[in-house]
């Protein structure tokens, strides 16, 4: 069977694993991400591709990786919260150092390729992914395929104007991300040290302040989620990250919608994404698969 090395590279750390060519998974680990220094951050990632290789015959290499990337030639304009690849060429780089194929698709649009192909999207040629991780990301599908936008920009919705704070605008990414709920969690108990998501979402079960905090921060995501939908009209959108694996947040989120007032008119299905975590990396790997035929097609 032949065997390909995944990664999906996030804010605070990289997740990798070892998939074969049926989708499976063999093996999954991960490592924290250095945001800053380059050759500290290819480092890292060569060092994880030698421990496979030394116990694996491998065929390639997959990557998923926020930002702008042009998927034809693996360059990033921007890498979201990694810039140290900010105008970088990820795939020039590590195939230089590995001799291997490498491919590279945005993270937000291999979390939608995941659910296209054996998610919970399948039977969908419109839909919105919106993932939430330390800040906000996804992928759009029009008439059965990741719409991209002129610069490889769309699905950029971290970046929608969701609050108006004393004047002061905020987007997504400041309102809606996990770490936004983390930092208004510490302030309100009044914290130092750091905070897991879960911990925050069992306390609100008990805890009306805690609650009403939960309550507000999903209330930013609804916003975001009305605003795509009206503006698409797609057949589902799917709520991805680990957070989605609260059942409360997709129903909060649901909640809150069927109070705006033309959400009768525009109401589709809000749903979790069937991957979560791994839909980073399993998305990555379909979009490997996909290149390499589009590559071998054209010589």
């Amino acid at each position: 069977m032949k065997k390909f090395i995944v990664f999906d590279v996030g804010g605070t750390k990289v997740k990798h694993g070892l998939i074969g060519e049926d989708g499976r998974f063999l093996e999954k680990s991960a490592y924290p991400t250095e945001r800053e220094d380059l050759d500290r951050f290819v480092a890292d990632m060569v060092e994880a591709i030698r421990r496979y290789r030394d116990a694996h015959a491998v065929e390639g290499i997959a990557i998923s990786l926020p930002g702008y990337i042009n998927i034809d030639t693996g360059y990033s304009e921007k890498a979201g919260a990694v810039t140290a690849l900010h105008k970088k060429n990820l795939k020039e780089i590590l195939e230089e150092r590995v001799h291997l194929p490498v491919e590279i698709e945005n993270d937000g649009n291999c979390a939608a390729i995941a659910e296209k192909v054996s998610g919970n999207a399948q039977d969908c040629d419109d839909f919105i992914c919106m993932t939430i991780g330390t800040g906000i990301g996804g992928g759009i599908y029009l008439n059965g395929d990741i719409y991209r936008g002129r610069r490889f920009m769309a699905g950029e919705y971290g970046m929608m104007i969701t609050y108006l704070d004393g004047g002061t605008m905020r987007n997504m990414h400041e309102t809606s991300g996990t770490a936004s709920l983390v930092f208004q969690y510490r302030q309100l108990k009044n914290l130092q040290e750091p905070v897991e998501g879960e911990k925050i979402f069992a306390e609100a079960k008990t805890d009306p302040d805690v609650k009403a905090l939960l309550d507000r921060w999903i209330g930013h995501i609804a916003r975001g989620v009305y605003n795509l939908v009206v503006t698409l009209n797609p057949e589902k959108m799917l709520i991805g990250g680990g957070v989605s694996a609260q059942p409360y947040l997709i129903e909060e989120i649901n909640r809150q919608l069927e109070g705006y007032e033309f959400w009768e008119d525009f109401k589709i299905p809000v749903v979790p994404c069937k991957y979560r975590n791994d839909a980073g990396m399993l998305g990555a790997f379909y979009h490997f698969q996909k290149m390499r035929r589009k590559r071998q097609a054209e010589r």
